[in-house]
């Protein structure tokens, strides 16, 4: 019982660092709407800096070296810009919609593995990119085809794809990062970077934002460090092919609260599309490798 129960942990872990992330979506499209998205995106990453910063200071660990420190600008400018479009596009678009077409990330990252790290891409990893282009050609479709064609809408939709390209190479940083720098590090970095150079056009895009939409804000900031923790702790004990499969209850969870928080409802296209792209991703992830007997006991 004891054995199962420790195994169990991950999974409910990334279970719920899912669900907190995908209520900060919630709580940011909300902020967006009544702050704006540069204010509100700038605000979450500074409060959670200043969340997780104390933590990693008490570890001791020491200033990164030349190279992770590289890592973490790196990634903290991706994740600036990508975060950026991605609450845009929550702005124009339902939650569940905008969770969806981002889940064709994974099936681009294995593409900028390939140029970027040399990782050689399977043939069933082509074909279910094909598919997860069907998805989310089924999604817009949907989305497309009940209204008429709105500027916000192809603006929205644009915003998510340059989004989703942004998040797929943010892959393959996290891939160099986590090689080199703990969790603590990871996130006190990437939060505290990605402040840092949306600092920049403050003088140009920040509001001074009101009581309701501060307060979302600061939601937000707190869940986007235990969704990160969550996650963390989760991968760092189980085999990501157990837990990547988790990831995909977002979707669920994005439903939810966009019905509950906005009135959101999800359509049949969205649900399908959603479908077919998880599929591809499913297909894509690499399997592990069968060990003989000889293998596994080190005979």
């Amino acid at each position: 019982m004891q054995r199962n129960h420790h195994h169990l942990m991950p999974f409910l872990a990334a279970f719920a660092g899912v669900g907190f992330l995908s209520l900060m979506d919630a709580q940011m499209k909300a902020a967006s709407l009544l702050a704006g998205v540069y204010t509100a995106s700038l605000l979450r990453s500074s409060l959670a800096c200043v969340l997780i910063a104390p933590v990693w200071l008490a570890r001791r660990a020491g200033w990164p070296s030349g190279p992770v420190m590289r890592l973490h600008i790196e990634r903290g400018v991706v994740s600036a810009f990508m975060a950026l479009t991605f609450f845009y596009a929550l702005t124009k678009l339902p939650i569940a919609e905008a969770i969806a077409i981002s889940f064709v990330a994974p099936l681009l990252a294995l593409y900028f593995a390939h140029l970027l790290l040399g990782e050689k891409i399977r043939r069933g990893a082509i074909g279910a990119s094909v598919l997860g282009l069907i998805g989310t050609l089924v999604i817009i479709g949907g989305r497309l085809g009940r209204t008429q064609v709105e500027e916000d809408v192809l603006l929205g939709l644009a915003s998510l794809f340059v989004s989703a390209t942004l998040y797929a190479y943010n892959f393959v940083v996290i891939r160099k990062q986590s090689q080199v720098a703990g969790p603590v590090e990871v996130a006190t970095f990437h939060t505290g970077v990605g402040a840092l150079v949306q600092l920049l056009a403050a003088p140009f895009f920040f509001r001074l934002p009101g009581a309701e939409a501060m307060t979302a804000i600061g939601i937000a900031a707190l869940l986007t460090v235990a969704g990160s923790l969550a996650v963390a702790w989760a991968y760092a004990r189980a085999e990501a092919q157990v837990l990547v499969p988790v990831e995909y209850t977002g979707f669920l969870c994005a439903a939810l609260f966009g019905w509950l928080l906005f009135g959101e409802v999800v359509t049949g296209a969205t649900i399908a599309g959603a479908v077919l792209i998880v599929l591809a991703c499913w297909i894509a992830a690499p399997r592990p490798i069968k060990r003989s007997n000889t293998e596994i006991t080190g005979l």
